[in-house]
């Protein structure tokens, strides 16, 4: 079993910067493979970068160069980074850990707006 609680939400100015967290809990979260999704108001859930254990990455086309998804597993904690934020970045923030089951965070809201 895997929980995961985000946080590291909030409100930012267009162009500014924010850095999520994923804190999981259990010692199995390094086996995993982890992931930020995001919905948008109105939206469905969309995929925004993952990382696997061994630390391979990948994004979407929409965030590549802006933001950067890393993990420290001696803390259980994953991080996304977020820079050069836009008003269309708007949206709640999912954590996903990806194994043999997949679990999912509650969210944190991050709103870009002047």
């Amino acid at each position: 079993q895997v929980q995961l609680v985000e946080s590291g939400g909030g409100l930012v100015q267009p162009g500014g910067s924010l850095k999520l967290s994923c804190a999981a809990s259990g010692s199995i979260f390094r086996l995993y493979s982890m992931g930020w999704y995001r919905q948008a108001q109105g939206k469905q859930r969309e995929f925004v970068a993952t990382i696997t254990s061994g630390g391979s990455t990948n994004y979407a086309d929409s965030v590549k160069g802006r933001f950067t998804i890393s993990r420290d597993n001696a803390k259980n904690t994953g991080y996304l980074q977020m820079n050069s934020l836009k008003p269309e970045d708007t949206a709640v923030y999912y954590c996903n850990a990806a194994g043999p089951k997949a679990y999912w965070g509650k969210g944190t809201l991050v709103t870009v707006s002047s």
